[in-house]
């Protein structure tokens, strides 16, 4: 067959096609292009309804309609518990959980205080002092002795301490001797004490003598003479010296070595180097409820308890007081009430 041959039948064949495809398609659309009856009124559109089924001859029996709800009845309801099986009393249920109440526990009762023995208050004592030595709260010692709130202490008079007392030593402001009984840690208990030396209760003052060029003088302080412990230059005066701190002495340079003397009679209540800023110090403690303190010392030639006369070396000149030379600190004290109110040594040493 030749080429025209081919392409006109081909022709054919696609007009073919396409009259076909003009004969199938619908001349009308198949559903309604008009809007329906009651549409958009809002209004549901009726639904068929389907036949009730027929009971032989009978008509059809109404719809069922639902009873209204019933109320519950109110009225008290006598009941109790069931029996235990087997019988028995009456089984009660276990009530609700709650968490059981705290634990009561009782105030605890204050320690009670049993008396023991009594120390004397010496010259120049405190309460606090004797609260210290015998490692015993001041509140204590108030309670025991009826105190009251100031805790007011005299000369002579006896204070009960606990039997729990230790006597730790000698305290600058707790002079006296050990009371029989006390525990003293490294002896057990202490044995009686000897007694005092006559006149030790009220020192006599030491006679007046007149002061030479270059010698030590002295000068009345109340009813105490005191005298200079060592001659030299104040590098150091009483009062304030800055920076919130306070001199309660004068302190005297010296040549290191130099003998220092007691400034007046009196008995020796602390020797050591345990007071905080004082290097090793003698405190000696005089009547009327004067002492004087000596400080920063090279050496000490003397004992705690032990009775001193005016004028009598206590101890030399050392180099720990940072007067950048040798010197000693000086203080000189006298009880008000309990407390040791520093005093000026210029005051009431001679000039």
């Amino acid at each position: 067959m030749a080429l025209g041959q081919w392409i006109r039948a081909g022709a054919i064949a696609l007009l073919g096609m396409t009259a076909t495809a003009c004969v199938s398609y619908p001349e009308a659309p198949r559903y309604s292009t008009r809007p329906m009856p009651g549409y958009g009124s809002g209004a549901a559109p009726v639904q068929p309804g389907y036949p009730a089924p027929a009971y032989g001859n009978q008509p059809a029996p109404p719809p069922y309609e639902s009873p209204p709800p019933a109320t519950a009845p109110v009225e008290r309801i006598e009941g109790g518990a069931l029996p235990p099986p087997g019988g028995g009393s009456t089984y009660a249920p276990p009530p609700a959980y709650a968490p059981p109440p705290p634990a009561y526990v009782p105030p605890s009762a204050p320690a009670t205080v049993t008396a023991g023995a009594a120390y004397v208050i010496q010259p120049g004592d405190t309460i606090s002092g004797v609260g210290r030595r015998f490692q015993t709260p001041v509140q204590t010692l108030i309670d025991l002795n009826g105190l009251g709130p100031r805790g007011a202490i005299t000369q002579g008079q006896s204070i009960i301490l606990p039997d729990s007392a230790i006597d730790t030593g000698s305290d600058p402001y707790a002079t006296g001797p050990t009371p029989v009984g006390v525990l003293v840690p490294n002896s057990g208990v202490a044995p009686p004490p000897p007694p005092p030396p006559s006149g030790n209760a009220a020192l006599p003052p030491p006679p007046r003598q007149p002061a030479s060029r270059g010698q030590t003088g002295s000068a009345a302080a109340g009813s105490v003479a005191l005298q200079w412990p060592v001659r030299g230059e104040i590098v150091r005066r009483f009062g304030p010296v800055g920076l919130g701190e306070r001199n309660n002495g004068i302190n005297i340079g010296a040549p290191a070595g130099a003998s220092v003397v007691a400034a007046a009679d009196g008995r020796v209540a602390y020797v050591g180097d345990d007071l905080v800023g004082q290097g090793l110090t003698v405190l000696i403690v005089h009547r009327d409820g004067w002492r004087t303190v000596y400080g920063h010392l090279g050496s000490a030639t003397v004992d705690d308890n032990q009775d001193v006369r005016a004028g009598q070396q206590i101890g030399t000149v050392g180099l720990t007081a940072g007067d950048g030379r040798p010197s000693i600190h000086f203080e000189t004290r006298r009880m008000q009430g309990d407390e040791p109110v520093a005093i000026d040594p210029v005051t009431v040493l001679p000039r």
